[in-house]
């Protein structure tokens, strides 16, 4: 899904490494969290990589699935750690009080995932802090919400140093799970009309034991500087993928699309991270994207697109395109030609 600017959502690939590192709890290794995602650790533990969003809820998933805890929302809300936050972390535990800490994270949310936002309302003794879900987080949408309110209430008492009293409210029915947890987080009425985390007002002054106002200022001009990169994510993405194959119609290698954006081969790959992004992910959607179009427009064999989309043989070509669609090139061409046979199919489709 993608955001209103048109690039797609994204968030930071320090939250999945606390993912990895819980679901090692269950005897889960990186290797096999990671399979079939097209991710390993050292790529994801690059400071400023960040993560295509549906890329980061099927790890969730899988994750969720090989440890067999439906509460691993939760368990990993208890676990947050600042750091995965990165600059915006850094800033935020050097505010000087609680209530500056959260406008950082309110100003700078999206260097924390452009699917998510957060708006603070301050209602006289209360303030009210509302997750806005900006896109479908699918089957594992508790997971996502539940960490994310039960990780910044445990943020929240990390860096004041004290316990904060707080409630909220989630906008989807409660989990059985819950019962498991609720001696361990604070109060959630389920089934509201939105997702919501309520704390005393007065709370919001309370001092940070790490404040620090000379690396605030380092932290939050970082923050400005990854936001700023954000923001032209898009244009970025856009012009490599246009470069990725020759006038020939072959594939260029990563040194030569480097070159067309004056850029070094590692500038590129670190800033296409920074944007949820690699040149083999976008390779693999142009790939599939022509492989569609010329099954459907085209009288090449599947051995012809083969060799045309650059793929080594016939087999890798049908197993990507199996991984794409779920269906072989051939079965996907068969399928075409017979809704354009079939009127009915013809109208509908």
């Amino acid at each position: 899904m993608e955001s209103e600017s048109g690039r797609e959502h994204t968030v930071p690939a320090g939250l999945l490494l606390q993912v990895i590192e819980l679901s090692k709890h269950w005897a889960v290794t990186p290797e096999e969290l990671l399979r079939g995602s097209g991710l390993d650790a050292a790529e994801i533990a690059e400071p400023q990589a960040r993560l295509a969003l549906a890329t980061y809820l099927a790890v969730i998933g899988r994750a969720r699935t090989l440890t067999g805890e439906p509460g691993l929302g939760i368990c990993w809300g208890l676990r947050m750690r600042i750091s995965a936050y990165g600059y915006l972390g850094f800033a935020a535990m050097s505010a000087p009080t609680l209530r500056g800490a959260l406008d950082l994270v309110v100003q700078f949310t999206p260097l924390v995932s452009t699917a998510t936002g957060l708006r603070v309302d301050v209602d006289g003794d209360t303030t009210v802090i509302t997750l806005l879900e900006n896109a479908d987080f699918g089957a594992v949408r508790d997971v996502v919400v539940l960490a994310r309110l039960t990780g910044l209430w445990r943020i929240a008492q990390v860096v004041t140093g004290r316990d904060l009293e707080a409630s909220s409210e989630v906008a989807f029915p409660e989990p059985r799970y819950h019962t498991r947890f609720a001696h361990m987080i604070p109060r959630i009425r389920f089934g509201q009309a939105q997702t919501r985390a309520f704390v005393k007002t007065s709370a919001l002054d309370t001092p940070l034991v790490m404040a620090d106002s000379a690396a605030l200022d380092l932290a939050r001009k970082q923050c400005e500087l990854q936001l700023d990169a954000l923001s032209s994510g898009g244009r970025l993405v856009r012009s490599v993928r246009r470069l990725l194959w020759d006038q020939e119609g072959g594939v260029r290698s990563p040194r030569e699309v480097a070159k067309a954006v004056h850029m070094s081969p590692r500038t590129l790959r670190r800033k296409l991270a920074l944007h949820g992004s690699s040149l083999s992910s976008l390779l693999g959607a142009e790939r599939r994207d022509r492989a569609v179009s010329l099954l459907r427009s085209s009288e090449l064999s599947i051995e012809e697109m083969s060799e045309l989309l650059g793929y080594g043989s016939v087999q890798n070509f049908t197993r990507a395109f199996r991984q794409w669609t779920g269906e072989t090139p051939a079965a996907f061409r068969r399928s075409i030609a017979g809704q354009t046979r079939d009127p009915k199919m013809a109208r509908t489709g």
